[in-house]
Order: structure tokens, then C-alpha cells, then sequence
């Protein structure tokens, strides 16, 4: 018997974001959306599911993000 979150998973798409800027001097919403996103440091990179609420975080600070098709299955 296979779990639902191992079907979503194997299903879904990712994507992989890089800070390329710093969130210093930026609006509180953008830096919320850059920490809700996993990103901690000027250069790192995490890989997040391509769900809206993710997409809406990215387009946030989309000037600040690099954002990439990700290669396998989202675990870096």
C-alpha cells in the first residue's frame, strides 16, 4: 500500500532557488518570503516544490532570487 505523500512526491515538480542579493534594506514581506523559502545566506540554494504558494513567495523577491528547473527528485 503506497501513501499519498510518496505519490505526490514522486509527481511533483520542483524547482531550485538562489539568493543572489541581500535581503538587507529590503520590505519585512520580502524578507518573510525569502526565510519562508528556506534561504538563509547570500549564495545558498534550496530546492521547494512548484506550488503557487511557493511561486508567489519567488515572485515576491524575484529580483533578489535566481530560480532554476530543478534536476531529480527535490532532496539535494
Amino acid at each position: 500500500m503506497t501513501s499519498k505523500a510518496s505519490e505526490k512526491s514522486s509527481g511533483e515538480k520542483s524547482i531550485k532557488v538562489t539568493l543572489i542579493r541581500s535581503v538587507y534594506g529590503q520590505l519585512a514581506s520580502i524578507r518573510g518570503s525569502v526565510k519562508g523559502l528556506g534561504l538563509r545566506r547570500i549564495g545558498h540554494s534550496v530546492v521547494v516544490a512548484d506550488t503557487p504558494s511557493n511561486r508567489g513567495m519567488v515572485n515576491t523577491a524575484s529580483h533578489m532570487l535566481k530560480v532554476e528547473a530543478a534536476l531529480g527528485s527535490g532532496k539535494v
